[in-house]
């Protein structure tokens, strides 16, 4: 019987042993294994054999991208003193294992509250480099800004850091309605420099186009003065070739014109027939000498 519980025991003692000795890692890990003093080895996924505790210890790291989301949000103040609320998400990739379990002592486990510190200040620095409004309207911008001054830091503990996103940007609920109040001030006297700059402009567009019709009436006016006065200076020359070629055929054709602009329909005009304006009424060949009276019947 006591040779049975001693082989039982022999057995026990061997499994543990073994155990202790041999580990796996998977793909998504590396392990690092530490021995007495600083002497530490990096192991990839596989197999492995160690020492037995304590001899030899194993410190499995992930390198996958993990996150940090912080559940509790952080106070940041922008640079025209408005206070923020702030919930940041770091993700991030370990890329040198060994020198993370240096600088951690192997307590790798508090690497997300390092993140976190680290993000907390990078995010200060970052908002307190701009507005309210502008810290708004750039909140990617910010990350960005954030994550690069954390790449320092984080980097000396083997860690790189892929992106800062913020997933809430809010205000303290006592000063909600204050903060609301000048946004709203503030975009509607942007809208009021639009509004004024817009009406500016039409004036503008609208005094260049009264200028620009201005010299176009002027230059067609002065175009038709010339054409006009080449028409009249051609209509005289006609005229001149006319009056050389027949007087009085002329003269028969002036004074037809004229009654025709002179005398309308219903109009009545008390005239001298004998004016030298109605000879070529009297006679069409235009002769100006009156015609005789007629003679008065004598009396027998």
């Amino acid at each position: 019987m006591n040779k049975i519980i001693a082989l039982v025991v022999a057995i026990v003692v061997v499994l543990y042993a073994v155990t202790s000795m041999v580990f796996i890692v998977d793909q998504r890990h590396v392990a690092v294994v530490s021995g007495r003093g600083d002497e530490t080895t990096l192991a990839g996924p596989g197999l492995h054999v160690k020492l037995p505790a304590p001899l030899q210890t194993v410190t499995y790291i992930d390198t996958r991208v993990l996150t940090v989301d912080a559940p509790d949000e952080d106070r940041y103040t922008t640079s025209d003193k408005i206070e923020l609320l702030v919930n940041p998400v770091i993700r991030y990739r370990v890329t040198d294992p060994m020198k993370l379990i240096g600088e951690t002592k192997g307590d790798v486990q508090s690497l997300p509250e390092r993140l976190a510190l680290l993000s907390r200040n990078a995010l200060g620095d970052a908002f307190a480099k701009d507005s309210l409004t502008d810290a708004l309207a750039k909140q990617d911008q910010i990350g960005n800004d954030a994550r690069d001054g954390m790449q320092k830091a984080a980097a000396s503990l083997g860690v790189d850091v892929l992106g800062v996103q913020l997933s809430r940007v809010d205000f303290p609920p006592a000063m909600a309605d204050t903060v609301y109040k000048r946004m709203i001030a503030a975009r509607e006297q942007i809208a009021a420099q639009e509004r004024a700059k817009g009406t500016s402009e039409a004036e503008q567009i609208k005094a260049d186009a009264d200028r620009q019709q201005q010299a176009q009436l002027a230059d067609a006016y002065d175009q038709a003065q010339s054409i006009k006065g080449d028409g009249d200076a051609k209509a005289a020359a006609i005229a001149a070739e006319a009056y050389g070629r027949d007087p009085q055929f002329y003269q028969f054709y002036q004074s037809m014109q004229a009654y025709r602009d002179s005398f309308k329909p219903g109009d009545v005009i008390v005239v001298d027939s004998s004016s030298d304006f109605f000879r070529f009424m009297r006679n069409p060949a235009g002769d100006t000498t009156p015609p005789a009276a007629p003679e008065t019947p004598r009396k027998h």
